[in-house]
């Protein structure tokens, strides 16, 4: 069974593809806008749907941060006790 999401990988997710490291990425910021194109959300959701988290493409597309992101992603793993921002 894959290992849930949580804040540290979802943060460790994301530097990998933005090539920071994980304290660098800004929860705040708009995924477009740090750098993200379609292929690379489309890698990270799948990678996202295999620990349990059910979001499609277009449940990321309609939110405008990382924060919002996350939210989506630890209420869609059926983990309030991973939601902690």
């Amino acid at each position: 069974m894959p290992q849930p999401l949580t804040l540290d990988s979802f943060r460790a997710d994301l530097a990998e593809f933005l090539y920071l490291s994980p304290d660098e990425v800004d929860l705040d910021e708009n995924p477009l806008d740090a750098g993200l194109d379609s292929l690379r959300i489309v890698t990270l959701l799948e990678r996202w749907q295999s620990a349990g988290a059910d979001v499609s493409f277009v449940d990321l597309a309609e939110r405008t941060s990382f924060a919002q992101w996350w939210r989506l992603l630890a209420e869609r793993q059926g983990g309030e006790n991973h939601a902690d921002t």
